[in-house]
């Protein structure tokens, strides 16, 4: 059995990793039971649930470079704080991600601050994503990252 904050974390983790590498179906794949829920243009929320919705939203939104077939990005993921409930089968956690980015004519910088919600659930041994809430802190030159604007 091991330790249930630190799957949680790994969860975390992998979700960027999945991102940096253009691995747009395993993200989805994290969130098969679950759903994403993102600050709408309008100041409202949108949520997409579902592996398939949330495949799109993504491959909707994310530039992949043709070279190496990622987004030229480098998600930080940090200040993780993991509570668990006290039956053992859900959790919270909270953290920050700051998003790298660098392409030919777009020098490395910063291009996005967000702030993750995340809700966990988990199913016999196993952890999985149930929501994320993604809150937008700062957001700089998103143009060589975003398809369309958020």
């Amino acid at each position: 059995m091991g330790c249930d904050s630190c799957e949680i974390r790994n969860l975390i983790y992998q979700y960027a990793d999945y991102i940096d590498r253009g691995d747009l179906h395993s993200v989805a794949e994290m969130f098969r039971e679950g759903r994403i829920v993102a600050a709408a243009g309008d100041g409202g929320e949108s949520e997409i649930k579902g592996e398939e919705a949330i495949y799109g939203m993504y491959s909707a939104f994310t530039r992949i470079y043709a070279d190496d077939g990622t987004p030229h990005t480098m998600h930080m993921t940090t200040n993780v704080i993991v509570d668990v409930d006290a039956d053992g089968q859900g959790a919270s956690a909270r953290s920050y991600a700051v998003v790298m980015q660098a392409v030919d004519d777009f020098p490395l910088q910063p291009i996005i601050g967000v702030r993750y919600y995340d809700r966990f659930a988990k199913s016999g041994e196993q952890w999985r994503f149930s929501q994320r809430k993604i809150e937008t802190l700062l957001a700089g030159d998103l143009s060589r990252h975003l398809l369309q604007s958020m």
